[in-house]
């Protein structure tokens, strides 16, 4: 089961921000680390499930889980821009309010 009310607050607060940063970050890095682009696509489909299901709860947990594989628990790159750690670590906090 999920904290809904913690989910929908972080996401509330996240959302905005990765709107933003992750085309930049596909745009900038995404040559170099083409997992980003996957990353990208997982992102929208988590951005707009949430969107759908406000304020209940979506299910993301196809998506959590894709997105942990292909980050590699959020592991940041060493030759990347701090945009792209915000992004891993703004997606990681979301993953982690979205677990019980």
């Amino acid at each position: 089961m999920t904290d809904t009310s913690k989910f929908n607050r972080l996401a509330k607060e996240l959302l905005p921000a990765l709107i933003q940063y992750v085309p930049v970050v596909d745009r900038v890095h995404g040559d170099h680390h083409p997992e980003f682009h996957e990353v990208r696509r997982i992102f929208t489909d988590v951005y707009e499930k949430t969107m759908i299901a406000q304020p209940g709860n979506p299910d993301l947990q196809k998506e959590f889980a894709r997105l942990q594989e292909v980050t590699q628990g959020y592991s940041v790159p060493t030759d990347v821009c701090e945009t792209y750690e915000a992004v891993y670590d703004m997606l990681k906090k979301l993953n982690e309010a979205y677990k019980f």
